[in-house]
């Protein structure tokens, strides 16, 4: 086996819509892209449900990771012969970068909430465990796929790498941002990135900002601000994810009620027994649950089948905004509505709800990608970013949370026991609000 890393005779390009061209000029790095643990990145949406409402949105994970690799590139090139900069660190930190989200699952923030699943374990399995991917790594020494996960977790001893991937301004985020906001077609996410890279500087715990790129990092936070409210957490992109993780639910209760599948989910028994094997989650990606939820819509049980027809066909569930409150006075009532219409309020009557805390200064005990954007000034001092920015500090430590409740609204336009619905929609239209699209 090899050992270590050379330089390709000849750079190698990838044609990029965010940032133009990524180079890899490092044997390492391309033979990681080469790995068919990588390349299953391909098959699995950067975004999850999105595309039901940005139709754009059919970016993958490869796209981003390769993207996340191309900033750090660029992070140390800025860093090299600067003070508190190691350069034999560089390859750990591009590693890193291209495979922080290896072990992203199908549609993985559902998955997870089901099966109880944790993507970041699953990279740390998949860089240390026995793949393609494990194998590039150890040509570097058999501590560097170690220290690769540990710069993920976030339990690297060099704090300066960890936040180069993984803080409240990173390569992570500034690749993401711009990239969701390309194929959505939002111009939220943008902001000048090439000025940030430019006035970032290392220190010995962190990433710091030169005083004069204030502004740039202002739009930054504001960017990222308007792309959580205004993309990933758009109530019609929760919708569909409400819906694809109650049809998961469904299997998984079906499964477990010894229901006869005509379509068995042979992909899926190793998540329902909770021992899933490295080869069964690798071999799980977006291509082949749709391939599921295409066949269920033919199965006997109705509930599992209109939810799966409503995925594919892109009938969602309408939403109210829930006020929590009236979880005690009106939500058992409302469930027991529904379920004497025949709806079982399991699967179709249910509250969501999205937080986002856009940028926060140190809160002891908080957890660590908390660490606050610091500024360098002329002096050589370092103040904390709100300390110095209006902008920032009136946003800063606050927390928007938001509750909505989806239904499927055309129940309450069919022909039969009035009362009920009408009772349904008395509660909807005049305890929690207006009915949304």
């Amino acid at each position: 086996m090899p050992v270590g890393n050379k330089k390709l005779p000849e750079e190698k390009v990838f044609k990029d819509p965010v940032h133009r061209y990524i180079h890899i000029s490092d044997e390492l790095i391309w033979d990681l892209v080469g790995t068919k643990e990588f390349q299953r990145l391909r098959r699995v949406r950067q975004l999850g449900t999105t595309f039901l409402t940005f139709h754009g949105a059919e970016h993958t994970r490869f796209n981003h990771s390769l993207g996340v690799y191309e900033i750090m590139r660029r992070i140390i090139e800025v860093f090299e012969g600067r003070p508190h900069w190691n350069g034999d660190e560089g390859l750990l930190c591009l590693s890193a970068a291209l495979l922080h989200d290896i072990g992203h699952g199908p549609f993985s923030h559902s998955f997870e909430k089901v099966f109880n699943t944790d993507h970041e374990e699953w990279t740390r399995h998949i860089i240390l465990g026995d793949t393609e991917v494990n194998t590039v790594l150890r040509r570097m020494g058999g501590d560097f796929p170690q220290q690769v996960a540990d710069v993920i977790e976030k339990t690297h001893p060099n704090k300066l790498i960890v936040s180069m991937i993984s803080s409240q301004i990173d390569a992570d985020r500034m690749d993401y941002l711009q990239r969701d906001a390309f194929y959505t077609g939002v111009s939220y996410g943008h902001f000048d990135m090439e000025r940030i890279l430019r006035v970032m500087r290392p220190t010995e715990d962190q990433v710091v900002i030169k005083a004069t790129g204030m502004h740039a990092v202002e739009d930054y936070i504001m960017s990222r601000y308007q792309m959580y409210w205004q993309v990933y957490f758009h109530p019609v992109t929760r919708s569909a994810e409400v819906i694809l993780t109650k049809i998961l639910q469904r299997v998984k209760d079906l499964k477990n009620e010894d229901y006869p599948f005509k379509y068995p989910p042979h992909h899926f028994e190793s998540f329902f027994r909770g021992a899933i094997t490295l080869e069964d989650y690798l071999d799980l990606d977006e291509s082949v649950v749709m391939y599921y939820f295409l066949m269920w819509q033919k199965e006997e049980d109705t509930i599992l089948q209109d939810l799966c027809r409503r995925f594919m066909n892109r009938r969602l569930f309408k939403y109210v905004e829930f006020d929590q409150h009236f979880m005690m006075n009106e939500w058992l009532r409302l469930q027991q509505l529904f379920a004497d219409l025949g709806v079982d309020p399991a699967y179709y009557l249910v509250v969501d709800s999205s937080s986002d805390l856009p940028y926060d200064f140190y809160r002891p005990g908080e957890e660590e990608d908390r660490v606050p954007i610091h500024l360098l000034m002329p002096d050589r001092r370092l103040r904390e970013l709100s300390r110095e920015s209006d902008v920032v500090e009136a946003i800063s430590g606050k927390k928007r949370t938001d509750h909505k409740l989806y239904y499927p609204s055309e129940i309450l336009e069919e022909p039969g026991q009035e009362d009920t619905k009408q009772q349904i929609k008395d509660i909807l239209h005049l305890k929690l609000g207006k009915v949304e699209r």
